[in-house]
């Protein structure tokens, strides 16, 4: 079968956007179609062309797995559907550093691979020992002096070849079968069977292929040929290792010839943020059967339904339909659901959404379910609303990272990450730099993370200036691409409430189609990107790393949009000291509304030295000498690679904590009074979730303590609180400390924070701490006198002025005010003082 090659090309449903098409990209399709399809002796690599990314392969869709009934969707996980079928695991694998030395036809199944090795998959091929894992922040590994884009070295650019076969379940007779590649770096080809199926770039977002077709009985052969380096990483210059290899799952899935290709559920509250506002677009699709006829002239019915987190059905509506001769068919409605439970990071109360579709009989022909959130997210007189209320991101910026498998990210991994930043009173993360693990985005959703999911885009190593790829049509397609298959992957999740379109790429023509189409695409959100600072094209004023004064300055302009920092607090070594003072001014101005840290994790590697040893290695630690590096600036995460918290977490948590405790009364022989400040911004404090713990320090010992209920207070509200003090604790002349915690009653966060975690703490000083004088230090009130000093010029040395008094006399160096000689009674005690310094030990952030 010939290849059927696709460039990308946005809806243009406004007239700016057909005007924009209606020129770059109709101009681009003719280039392509003319380099494609005209000359056979075009020896242009896909891997080198800008205009090529996606050959054969499937529109983007939200994530889903199918099933054959309702009850099967109700009841099993997505992966143990019949129609779905892993194809993780151990593949035959064979590495070589350079496209000239791929094997030649390693694709065809009578191909002899007994000599090759085995790869897990998904795996990074440099954890697993073939090539260099690279770290740089900004430059391009393969061209760091002078970046050619879209030219790739050739005599430097290894390839894996993958192998591995696989039998088609006898259940999926008449069924379409789809392969789906769920993360692959950088760019690959695809074989089933010996016949070339498609074509793919973009690391971290799926990429799917029918392969119905090229499929036969009995055993079946999938093979890959996988470039460490194409076209496409041009535009993955992200500041991180650059590793490469089949990095997410990669299975199989059947659907019938009439299914539902994509949905998206849109799910906003009403203006009084009480009944929930569902919104379907559902498409369905259709094939050729074998014998040619086309099955969806039938009439067929979508049923939806919704039912609570405990399977109370909330509402069911059939929408019967025909498919018309195109094969495509978009069924919409609306439903209000009363007395929804909105969604938020703080309350993530979902719902369960069936979709079923019924044939003509009524009999089910595919079901499938998802969890979907109630929430609204608008910005309205410069600030970010989520249901109605500005909230605070104390976030993160969180890469995809593990220190034993590399960018291979585990569901445990990821829950151990939520459970740490739930902990520390993290409520954000922005996904930087690319759309994460589809399992992380429901991990999100459940456990209740505000996301900025941001687009695989970053183009660092070009600059921002006129050879920016943001500024060159040509690499347009390339962008929007990007961001849609972002979009359409991630569309129906509650805790994406920000799109980002990429990260440090410039700004041009190609930012300006993307927030274009986002904003028809799904004007629900709103669209996050730093590089276009205060132009037109983000809702979001997001800058990097602002002085606080820059932020003070910003927010008494009365600004139209929101300032939320993308990166702040760097947080390499010893550092994240002035979090405090940003939140000051943050909590001060209402267009402030908070940031994300710089970063969760160091992206240190597991590696051991010549002693066996394990550390953590960093950039540099692999490789050649003059292999690109950017040394330790991967490590400057709160967390070490293993996910050890660092001691600035503990400032992060204190700096993010959501209840503020203050004391206004000094305390007492017999109580304390206390101010209790509610900073969550939908959760109320109460004695059901909250109790309030005091502890009495006296000259360092703890000499008392106690729990009292914690008073009810709504979000963004205070109260006042009596705390009850033992007399016998506090006596006179003692250094007496009140530390107040607020912690959880009981388990909070689905079981991530347990009981009597410390959710917000504060210490006064009471009493005490007067330095105390020595008995004995002066015999008499009349030694203890001071007497009138004298000051004046050392006659010997006019560089010195003299102090004295009865006794004494100190001789200081005016040029370096430091002291030079001490007498006492014409005895010289010190023949010079100290000196002082100034100098203290660098850290990391010192070297920017």
């Amino acid at each position: 079968m010939k290849n059927k090659y696709r460039l990308e090309l946005p809806e243009t449903k406004s007239g700016l956007a057909k005007l924009f098409a209606a020129g770059f990209f109709l101009l681009t399709a003719i280039a392509v179609g003319q380099l494609l399809w005209a000359a056979p002796q075009e020896t242009v690599n896909d891997w080198e062309n800008p205009r090529v990314f996606s050959i054969n392969a499937e529109l983007p869709h939200a994530t889903f797995i199918p099933f054959p009934e309702l009850n099967q969707a109700l009841q099993l996980k997505a992966k143990d559907s019949p129609w779905y079928k892993s194809l993780n695991g151990l593949w035959k694998f064979n590495w070589v550093p350079k496209p000239a030395d791929i094997p030649a036809n390693f694709w065809l199944p009578d191909y002899d691979d007994s000599r090759w090795k085995e790869i897990e998959v998904p795996s990074n091929w440099e954890i697993q020992g073939y090539g260099i894992p690279i770290y740089v922040n900004s430059d391009y590994e393969f061209s760091p002096e002078n970046p050619q884009p879209p030219n790739i070295p050739h005599d430097n650019n290894p390839v894996g070849s993958y192998r591995l076969f696989f039998t088609v379940p006898e259940s999926w007779r008449g069924l379409d079968v789809f392969i789906h590649f769920g993360g692959v770096k950088s760019a690959f080809y695809l074989w089933i069977n010996g016949q070339k199926v498609g074509y793919s770039e973009d690391s971290k977002t799926p990429a799917e292929f029918k392969i119905t077709p090229y499929l036969k009985p009995g055993k079946n052969l999938v093979a890959l040929q996988v470039y460490r380096w194409s076209d496409g990483s041009y535009l993955e210059c992200q500041d991180m290792w650059r590793i490469s290899g089949i990095e997410r799952d990669v299975y199989l899935y059947a659907a019938p010839l009439v299914r539902i290709r994509d949905f998206f559920a849109h799910t906003p509250l009403d203006e009084e943020y009480k009944n929930g506002l569902l919104s379907l677009d559902v498409e369905v699709s259709s094939e050729p059967a074998s014998g040619g006829k086309k099955p969806g002239l039938s009439a067929y019915t979508l049923r939806a339904g919704l039912l609570t987190d405990s399977g109370q059905p909330l509402f069911q509506k059939d929408i019967t339909f025909t498919l018309p001769p195109s094969g495509e068919k978009t069924v919409s409605f609306s439903q209000e659901i009363e007395g929804i439970k909105p969604w938020t990071a703080e309350t993530p109360n979902l719902y369960r959404l069936t979709l079923e579709l019924l044939d003509k009989n009524h009999r089910t022909v595919e079901a499938l379910t998802t969890m979907v959130g109630f929430r609204s997210v608008v910005i309205k007189n410069g600030q970010l609303l989520i249901n109605g209320q500005a909230v605070y991101f104390k976030g993160v910026n969180r890469h995809e990272t593990d220190p034993w498998t590399g960018q291979v990210i585990s569901e445990e991994s990821m829950i151990r990450d939520i459970k740490l930043m739930k902990q520390n009173n993290i409520n954000a993360v922005r996904t930087c730099h690319y759309p994460d693990d589809p399992r992380w985005y429901e991990l999100c959703d459940y456990y209740g993370i505000y996301l900025i999911d941001e687009a695989n885009i970053e183009s660092h190593g070009m600059g921002y200036g006129e050879k920016s790829l943001a500024k060159n049509p040509e690499w347009g397609p390339a962008h929007l691409d990007r961001m849609k298959r972002m979009l359409e992957r991630d569309k129906n999740h509650p805790s994406v409430v920000i799109w980002s379109m990429g990260n440090e790429a410039g700004n041009g023509v190609n930012f300006e189609e993307g927030y274009r189409w986002i904003k028809q695409r799904d004007p629900s959100r709103p669209i996050h990107y730093e590089r276009a600072q205060l132009e037109w094209n983000t809702d979001i004023y997001c800058p990097m790393y602002a002085r606080i004064e820059h932020l003070e300055k910003y927010a008494k302009t009365n600004p139209a949009r929101p300032l939320i920092m993308c990166e702040y607090a760097h947080s390499m070594g010893n550092s994240t000291g002035n979090l405090q003072d940003y939140w000051d001014v943050i909590e001060k101005y209402p267009a402030l509304q908070g940031g994300f840290i710089w970063d969760w994790v160091d992206q240190g590697f597991a590696k051991k030295n010549d002693k066996g040893e394990l550390f953590w290695a960093y950039g540099g630690d692999y490789g050649p000498p003059g292999t690109p590096s950017d040394t330790n600036f991967c490590c400057n995460g709160l967390v070490a690679p293993d996910r050890t918290p660092h001691p600035a977490l503990n400032e992060v948590k204190k700096v993010y904590q959501p209840a503020r405790v203050e004391l206004i009364e000094p305390a007492g022989a017999t109580e304390a009074k206390i101010k209790i400040s509610n900073k969550y911004d939908f959760v109320p404090l109460d004695r059901d979730n909250f109790n309030l713990h005091w502890k009495l320090v006296t000259n360092g010992q703890q000499a008392a303590e106690g729990t009292i209920p914690c008073p009810s207070i709504k979000p963004r509200a205070s109260a006042e609180v009596r705390l009850a003090l033992p007399a016998e604790a506090i006596k006179p002349g003692d250094e007496v400390f009140l530390k107040v915690e607020l912690r959880a009653q009981k388990e909070m966060a689905q079981g991530l924070i347990p009981a009597g975690q410390i959710i917000a703490a504060e210490q006064f000083k009471l009493a005490g701490g007067e330095a105390s004088q020595p008995a004995g230090f002066l015999a008499s009130k009349a030694q203890a006198k001071l007497r009138k000093l004298n000051i004046k010029e050392n006659k010997n040395n006019r560089n010195e002025v003299i102090i004295s008094s009865q006794n004494f006399e100190l001789f200081f160096n005016r040029v370096e005010g430091r002291l030079t000689s001490y007498r006492f009674q014409n005895l010289e005690l010190l023949k010079e003082g100290p000196l002082p310094n100034f100098w203290r030990a660098p850290t990391d952030n010192d070297f920017g």
